[in-house]
């Protein structure tokens, strides 16, 4: 049966499909005297078929073992029941009190079951996998960008009405009186190239929003847009951005650009109750984080990994240049701690004291050796704080370094080795990445490079190859010349995870300079579940589409020297790639982020819940380190956010050929991918300390 017409059958339909396709199990649970009577006679089926020892079978004893028992799942601090086989023998036998159940459970153990008398299902071909790769266009496309053009256009006459109705004090992007339109489409033409200009523009409204994409959207998403006003969501969207959008009916797919503009149902639905997932991000002055770690008061640093912490400032760069739906600071937006009140933000005088305290905290820990400065977004600060800030980590290193002139080998601190800016401007506001912001970035890694600092890096968020536009390209051919390198974080949502689409993403960031880094799998609570993919998926391009870009560990040595120094990064690249022939680079991993262990992708299936949810029992990644308080965690248990099947039919909705996705079932387990070399940190040339500070357990 077609994968389209499976997810759309009855409960009795499916029934009757499990007595026709599986009339051994039908007959186990028919003849079982209770539960416990019809999983021993499953176990004892099992021992008699061929398929004893195959994957689908480990699968079956493995949900079988799990049945019955009660978890802790981490990220809700509920515990709850495995009751996948119980279901399924109420289910067969007729006895399920509720008949109205969604079928999505019956679907993925039929899958489960069918597995241990067919075949696997056969992966798609290379060629189909380039086929699905290339369907999709990049923003520098030329069809792309005529449309766009066209966008621009209208908006530059929306962008002069709006402007003549502002108080012309408010803004430096005003119009002196008596001077004519074509003066005003000049001066509006030029501002537009200004990152300052689509700030100061940014649409926060409905209707100014549909006002700028033509009066396009319709009444149940203007509807949805207003309900989300009214409960207090910040709203905030360039013009820039929106322009990416295509508002014909013609043209380009903007579906992964629009599930980040649009807020989903169940996104307006929670706001105001939004938990925060990161729960080491979660800060009660002098107790530690749930990862173990002291922080200083406040919410400027976060941290679960021994070598490294997120430095938040109190600037400008707790806001960003637009907000994205499945953004995971979404609970910190919710309690204002971030927001788009540009002037409440910028730095105060008592922010520079506040920033050598922060330090201090750098400076005496025994183990950090790796400062990721983000918000918000770092390059929303502007110039002149970036520098402070920057300055600052400098003045840190430089006395880590000192310090540790007076202690012997085996008590010496981590110095700092990776400086870290997380920013997405690069896709939302290009046109930030001016040649002042350059120096500044030369200056600091020549300055750095001389005290042991020996990674600098631009980690950025480009969520499609439509993202990827001239500007972005200018703006990361800017970056690269000042010596960073730049990473890309990809965010694994429902209309990223379509077949080719990751793929087309490597491509194209591979062939202007950019590695990629993570494809992170969304939190799995009720507001993101339009937006989650299963990590199922995950492990399915991982296995059958990444697979085409994996480097050899020669190979990723040779990269990693190559571009080690950051100089002429773009180009080595290319020649790299070319020389390999490799279409891409599969530098990245596909991780979820765990509340207080950190990111893996080590799993394994141990049960399915009456809707259908995957529950998952995740080890931590064992290529890194981690804080001590995982030995005191035991298992880790996380019910996913929605079933196989209701992400299958988001894809059908897409327009998705759901027969490129027959795999998808069989993949129940996960393991973490090894990091690519370039992403270790370092050897130091003296040997530092065991002994972990500011750690709490």
């Amino acid at each position: 049966m077609k994968q389209k017409k499976m997810l759309s059958i009855t409960l009795s339909q499916l029934k009757q499909l499990y007595c026709q396709e599986l009339p051994e199990l039908t007959s186990l649970a028919a003849e079982s005297l209770d539960e416990a009577d019809f999983k021993s006679r499953i176990s004892k089926y099992l021992d008699t078929q061929p398929s004893a020892g195959s994957s689908a079978d480990k699968q079956i004893r493995l949900l079988l073992s799990y049945d019955g028992q009660y978890i802790h799942e981490l990220s809700t601090g509920e515990d709850i029941e495995i009751r996948t086989l119980a279901l399924l023998r109420q289910f067969i036998t007729g006895q399920m009190p509720d008949t109205d159940m969604p079928t999505d459970l019956f679907i993925d153990l039929y899958y489960q079951f069918k597995r241990l008398k067919q075949p696997e299902a056969t992966p798609l071909s290379p060629n189909r996998i380039k086929n699905r790769t290339e369907r999709w266009p990049t923003g520098l496309n030329k069809e792309v960008v005529r449309i766009r053009e066209e966008n621009k256009e209208r908006m530059l006459h929306v962008l002069i009405q709006r402007i003549e109705t502002r108080k012309a004090a408010a803004t430096r992007f005003h119009f002196d009186e008596g001077i004519s339109y074509e003066e005003k489409y000049r001066m509006v033409s030029e501002w537009w190239n200004d990152f300052r200009f689509h700030l100061a523009m940014a649409i926060k409204s409905p209707a100014e929003l549909n006002r700028f994409l033509g009066n396009s959207l319709s009444t149940e998403t203007m509807y949805l847009l207003s309900r989300a006003r009214k409960k207090g969501m910040p709203f905030f969207a360039t013009p820039y951005y929106l322009s990416l959008l295509n508002v014909s009916n013609e043209g380009y797919n903007d579906e992964a650009i629009r599930s980040y503009i649009f807020y989903s149902p169940d996104l307006v639905e929670t706001y105001g109750q939004i938990r925060a997932w990161e729960k080491e991000d979660i800060v009660e002055p002098g107790k530690p984080n749930a990862a173990g770690w002291l922080l200083p008061d406040g919410h400027n640093i976060h941290r679960r990994y021994p070598e490294v912490a997120i430095l938040i400032p109190d600037t400008m760069g707790r806001a960003c240049g637009g907000l994205c739906a499945s953004c995971q600071r979404m609970y910190d937006f919710q309690s204002e701690r971030l927001n788009f009140e540009f002037d409440s933000l910028r730095p105060k005088e008592s922010w520079d004291k506040k920033l050598r305290r922060l330090m201090t905290y750098f400076e005496e820990d025994t183990q950090l050796r790796d400062i990721l400065i983000t918000g918000g977004d770092a390059l929303m600060s502007q110039n002149k704080t970036l520098r402070n800030m920057l300055d600052a980590v400098y003045r840190m290193a430089v006395r880590k370094q000192k310090a540790n002139h007076d202690r012997p080998e085996g008590e010496k601190y981590a110095e700092l080795q990776r400086v870290r800016l997380g920013s997405r401007l690069l896709a939302y506001l290009p046109m930030r990445i001016n040649d002042e912001l350059v120096e500044i970035l030369r200056d600091f890694k020549e300055k750095a490079s001389a005290v042991g600092v020996k990674q600098f890096i631009i980690q950025t968020h480009f969520q499609t190859p439509l993202e990827v536009t001239p500007e972005a390209e200018e703006a990361i051919r800017k970056i690269l010349s000042a010596g960073w390198l730049i990473t890309n974080q990809l965010v694994y949502t429902v209309a990223a995870s379509r077949r080719g689409h990751t793929n087309r993403l490597r491509q194209v960031l591979n062939k202007l300079g950019v590695l990629c880094y993570y494809t992170f799998s969304v939190k799995g609570f009720d507001e993101n579940h339009a937006v989650f993919t299963p990590n199922s998926r995950s492990m399915q391009e991982q296995q059958e589409e990444k697979i085409y870009g994996t480097l050899s560990a020669a190979q990723a040595a040779e990269l990693s020297s190559l571009i080690a120094t950051g100089e002429d990064t773009a180009v080595h690249i290319r020649r790299f790639m070319k020389k390999h022939n490799l279409p891409y680079l599969a530098t990245d991993r596909s991780v979820l982020n765990l509340p207080a262990i950190g990111k893996s992708m080590t799993f394994k299936l141990i049960g399915i819940t009456e809707k259908g949810k995957r529950v998952l029992c995740f080890e931590h990644d064992a290529t890194r380190n981690h804080s001590p308080i995982i030995d005191q965690m035991g298992e880790i248990y996380i019910v996913e956010n929605k079933s196989l099947a209701a992400y299958l039919r988001e894809l059908s909705q897409m327009g998705e050929d759901l027969e490129d996705y027959t795999t998808l079932w069989t993949y129940t387990e996960g393991e973490t991918e090894p990091r690519f070399s370039l992403y270790e940190y370092p050897e130091f040339e003296f040997e530092t300390t065991r002994q972990m500070s500011n750690l709490e357990i």
